[in-house]
């Protein structure tokens, strides 16, 4: 049996949050030890539930003035043709900086999401295996008392009739009977972890329904975000982001204090009086404090029972042993029941090896350590990368609202400019476009076209001059 402190140490981020300072409502420090009961514990809680609140009050009030701002402040066509290349270029990098922060943060989300699930999946393996522990506990007690009680009695009181002449043989019987009242009386010691309010089956059932629909949420949220991280409306949704950051760090906080001293809170809790289902002799505290060191030098505080229940167990074999070699020559009848009793006995000795290994600490300790790396470690883990999700996909989205408007407006300027040049234009770029896509439509003409543009051809040619059959010498005359 190993030392438990070697086997759990909190993780360094539960220390670094349970470092946060912890203030009341009355902005006073207070104690961060985890106490879910006490107020100034509660108070300090929903302060860092306000101050998430604040923060989103703060992004909305921004974006409200941001976009106040754009809508009624607007520039002069001269300013926005100067500025019309930068204000483009920062539009562009400010939605390729917000498309990478909500890549980024679906990622971590996806991861997140992921490690919280493995460590409410732990959580819950261990509540339905020290269940399942307790339940053998309260089988094996129960089955053995009824034995005891019901089919002992039986046999003994046949017995009783049939060595009713043998006085020595009777005061056997009596001695068995006292054996097993003692057996009961120390089986009626033990836990009846049956009788206590706390059902880990059922928290264990629970447990699956929400984080089953948890996960199922952020799975979609993760999907929805990378499907349209891109789009506008998107913006919209960011406060379900703020609210999501709030829930991950009030339940992170509060994991975290927890893990920084589980057992101190578990002790505390024992101390202020969980149902008691233990007889007298034994202390409630002990026994949860045995369970949640389990250490080699500390008592098992059922070894008393468990050796008394050895001992009357051995004894009672000892004396059917000496009744089937002594009385059974005499009194043949006796047989069966004494066989009987024998076959009870080598049963409960068996019930009684099993129950020693299932009190042992080892197994419910070992339960307990892996509930507790699945919540602090898995667990506390996925809430804080989560919460990074939450921040990065509501910084990308703030970052995008305030982009898009000027991206729309840089859009409709440069359509708007496109529509002012003339489409004739051999130099406009939309024309060689429109030639590009139409490169023989202007070239093939029809046969009309073709006959009307001959005939157009022919009367501009200039007009032929006349040939004169006059003499030369007559036209040299008319020269001179």
């Amino acid at each position: 049996m190993s030392t438990a402190r070697v086997d759990y140490i909190a993780p360094w981020w539960t220390y670094w949050l349970h470092n946060f300072p912890h203030i009341n409502l009355r902005l006073k420090p207070v104690d961060g030890s985890f106490n879910p009961q006490e107020d100034n514990y509660q108070q300090s809680l929903i302060f860092l539930v306000c101050v998430v609140a604040a923060g989103l009050g703060l992004n909305l009030l921004f974006l409200a003035i941001y976009l106040g701002c754009l809508c009624c402040c607007r520039s002069d066509e001269e300013d926005e043709e100067e500025t019309k290349r930068p204000r483009s270029c920062c539009v562009t990098w400010t939605a390729v900086i917000a498309g990478l922060l909500c890549c980024a943060a679906v990622g971590v989300g996806f991861y997140g999401n992921s490690e919280m699930n493995d460590g409410v999946y732990q959580v819950t393996y261990s509540l339905y295996h020290a269940n399942h522990t307790l339940k053998g506990v309260n089988t094996l007690v129960s089955g053995t008392m009824d034995s005891m009680q019901g089919s002992l009695k039986q046999h003994l009181a046949r017995l009783d009739e049939i060595f009713a002449m043998r006085g020595d043989y009777i005061q056997t019987l009596r001695f068995i009977q006292q054996m097993a009242d003692n057996i009961i009386l120390q089986l009626t010691g033990l836990p009846d972890w049956g009788q206590t309010k706390v059902d880990l089956a059922r928290i264990a059932d629970q447990t699956n329904y929400v984080e089953y629909y948890r996960w199922l949420t952020y799975l979609l949220l993760l999907i929805l975000d990378l499907v349209i991280c891109l789009v506008a409306c998107l913006g919209l949704a960011k406060q379900s982001r703020w609210l999501l950051t709030t829930v991950n760090c009030f339940s992170s906080q509060g994991t975290s204090d927890f893990c920084v001293a589980p057992d101190k809170f578990i002790m505390n809790l024992t101390h202020n009086g969980i149902s008691t289902v233990l007889s007298l002799s034994l202390s409630l505290a002990d026994i949860v404090h045995y369970y949640l060191y389990c250490s080699q030098s500390m008592p098992n505080p059922f070894q008393q029972a468990l050796t008394i229940y050895q001992r009357s167990v051995t004894t009672m074999q000892i004396q059917i042993q000496g009744l089937l070699q002594f009385a059974v020559p005499m009194f043949p009848t006796a047989e069966r029941d004494l066989l009987g009793i024998q076959k009870l006995l080598n049963s409960s000795e068996a019930s009684l090896h099993q129950l020693t290994a299932l009190l042992d600490c080892r197994s419910l300790h070992k339960d307990y350590l892996d509930a507790l790396i699945g919540v602090c470690y898995d667990g506390v883990e996925g809430l804080l990368y989560l919460s990074l999700f939450s921040l990065l996909a509501a910084t990308a989205f703030c970052a995008m609202l305030c982009a898009i408007p000027r991206a729309w407006r840089h859009f409709d300027n440069r359509d708007r400019d496109y529509d002012d040049i003339d489409e004739e234009d051999p130099f406009n770029p939309q024309a060689r476009r429109i030639a590009a896509h139409n490169p023989v439509r202007g070239q093939i003409h029809s046969f009309c076209s073709y006959s009307s543009s001959m005939g157009s051809q022919s009367s501009l040619q200039p007009p032929a001059q006349a040939v004169s059959n006059a003499p030369v010498s007559e036209y040299i005359t008319l020269r001179a």
